[in-house]
């Protein structure tokens, strides 16, 4: 039987990943969430803490302040405020540029990294985490080459060998809203929006492409 510690932001894909992953025989060790200065950070623990209650898992908080200074540094608006966040439509709802505006220098690498560390010292051998083929068109860091890379440099990099699975990456927005139905969630489970105000602004890249 394996055991995990997930990567669970708050977010649809997050969510979906832990919970598809808790609705096997496998254990979960550990649910992370991973605060760095962003914009939605409020929005995004509450959710996180929340469905960690719901699937019985352990929660941590772990802070990442340097991450975000350096996001800051390089321009996210992903964590400063005084940057327009940039805005999807249904029929387009992000492309490389807007991809390039949220960009968090290294944060799938840091985060799988620091998940792994969590894993190794739990006896764990695995890490969730929420990607999914849609956004690996724009975020190389969300695509099963990554998955696939992220464990062959764990191996080398834990004593156990951990490694990273993701039960989404081969799904895209719909198929995940579609999954989420199924394991008895709704939209108001999760926040994946950028912002973080009293309900999701619903115009931002994230907002758009998770549309139930």
């Amino acid at each position: 039987m394996a055991r995990g510690v997930a990567l669970l932001s708050g977010g649809l894909d997050s969510g979906v990943a832990t919970a598809k992953f808790a609705a096997t025989n496998d254990t979960l060790a550990l649910a992370l969430f991973c605060s760095y200065g962003q914009r939605a950070v409020s929005a995004e623990r509450r959710a996180s803490v929340a469905l960690a209650e719901r699937l019985d898992v352990p929660w941590r908080e772990v802070s990442l302040p340097w991450l975000g200074e350096l996001a800051r540094t390089a321009g996210s608006a992903l964590v400063d405020p005084d940057r327009e966040l940039p805005r999807g439509t249904a029929e387009r709802p992000g492309d490389a540029a807007s991809a390039r505006a949220v960009w968090v220098p290294a944060r799938n690498a840091v985060f799988v990294a620091v998940a792994a560390a969590h894993a190794e010292a739990a006896g764990a051998d695995l890490v969730i985490a929420g990607f999914n083929r849609e956004e690996a068109a724009t975020f190389p860091d969300n695509s099963a080459e990554f998955v696939a890379t992220g464990s062959e440099f764990l191996r080398f990099g834990t004593r156990n060998s951990v490694r990273v699975v993701s039960p989404t990456v081969d799904l895209d927005k719909r198929q995940l809203v579609a999954a989420a139905r199924e394991l008895g969630f709704a939209a108001t489970d999760f926040w994946s929006c950028y912002e973080a105000g009293e309900k999701p602004c619903g115009t931002c890249e994230s907002c758009r492409r998770s549309v139930w």
